[in-house]
């Protein structure tokens, strides 16, 4: 049998080609619109638990190298394109992508129509969706399975909303990201999902960094020494972090400079006091233009975040946690295609975040000013000690 279905859990049903391993897989569909960074992409930990659907039409190109990983494996549930490449042709390619995609056991579908695939998901939000080629598509007697065999199993699988995801990809041990020349200060980075190329993006400007996992605790956090504290992207409902969300008061409480990225640019919010809520079909790609409202200047921006924060777009609000004891909070960046935060700015503590990924990887680099931010902040917050 050469065919694979994609099955999504309103019952529309796609069929084509198995494309890297064959059996099947379940997660929440969601679509990538960056024209490159397909590698970037299958190794972000922020996917785990979700088959990414790619609406570039022509995917595998320039292959698989060595050096643009941002994990240690791939971590998408599953994977959806049109035309996967003939052959790959890069410089830098040392395999093809349905190699990597095969010997990592990703079961994937290609041949079928993205396009309508993903205005599907625009109109009706992203849901729970399986893959099925080889021999999960035959039953015991060998007869092809029955679409609603199919989607009873799609049904059956765990939503996103409430999910707390963040320790089953964040590493299990410590380790420490060295300085790239003069050290000039130590960061805290709690793993919840950590790209490879965020610590890298510290160290470049003289920082070591001490990844700790997601459980850690407070006093593991200060035995670190750190003059700041980061949080990183991750995959799962932010409501359900509240082991992370406790750890972030604690690091508030001590009024250690803080940054967040994605996921903890979420926490960040929740630890305040405000709600998130889960998008239609989420923020996911290389292209999204984000207003920093202190400059007005505009910034194309990389993005993987299907949640965000509820909180006041106009003006100065007070964080309403425990009577609002952590004081004024501004929106500081917001996204000019849906008004979603994409930012938050604590007036009255050393902390701000980012929904968005300024290490960008992939994704371009305008928001690179961000890291020097949180140096800045770390360094003004050393002076005034």
């Amino acid at each position: 049998m050469t065919d694979a279905v994609l099955v999504l859990e309103d019952g529309r049903t796609f069929t084509g080609r198995p494309y890297g391993a064959e059996g099947s897989t379940l997660g929440e569909i969601v679509f990538n619109t960056g024209m490159t960074g397909y590698q970037e992409t299958l190794t972000d930990p922020s996917y785990h638990r979700q088959i990414v659907v790619m609406t570039a039409p022509h995917i595998g190109n320039t292959g698989v190298n060595d050096e643009d990983d941002e994990s240690a494996r791939i971590w998408v549930a599953g994977y959806v394109v049109r035309d996967p490449a003939r052959r790959a042709s890069n410089w830098r390619s040392v395999r093809t992508l349905d190699e990597d995609l095969v010997a990592q056991g990703i079961v994937g579908i290609s041949e079928i129509d993205t396009r309508a695939l993903t205005r599907h998901l625009r109109e009706r939000g992203v849901m729970r969706a399986g893959i099925f080629s080889g021999a999960a598509l035959v039953d015991a007697d060998g007869e092809r399975r029955a679409e609603h065999e199919l989607l009873a199993a799609v049904l059956d699988a765990p939503a996103m909303v409430g999910a707390d995801l963040a320790g089953e990809v964040s590493t299990d041990t410590a380790y420490v990201v060295e300085p790239i020349g003069e050290h000039v200060a130590t960061v805290a980075a709690v793993d919840l999902g950590i790209k490879a190329m965020t610590p890298q993006r510290l160290a470049e400007r003289g920082v070591r960094v001490h990844v700790l996992p997601s459980d850690a605790t407070i006093e593991e956090v200060l035995a670190t020494s750190p003059d700041g504290v980061f949080f990183s992207n991750g995959p799962g409902d932010p409501a359900a972090a509240t082991h992370e969300i406790e750890l972030l008061r604690d690091v508030l409480d001590r009024r250690i400079p803080f940054f967040g990225i994605c996921y903890g640019n979420q926490l960040l919010g929740r630890a305040l006091g405000y709600g998130t809520y889960k998008l239609g079909y989420g923020h996911r790609g290389v292209n999204q233009p984000v207003m920093d409202r202190a400059t007005g200047k505009v910034e194309i921006t990389a993005h993987n975040h299907g949640f965000a924060v509820d909180a006041p777009l106009d003006g100065e609000s007070v964080a309403p946690h425990d009577g609002g004891r952590y004081g004024r909070v501004v929106v500081s960046h917001v996204d000019l295609n849906d008004d979603v935060v994409e930012g938050l700015r604590a007036l009255d503590l050393p902390a701000f975040s980012v929904q968005y990924h300024p290490e960008a990887a992939a994704g371009p680099h305008d928001a690179a000013y961000l890291f020097d931010r949180f140096l800045d902040l770390m360094t003004a917050q050393k002076g005034a000690a």
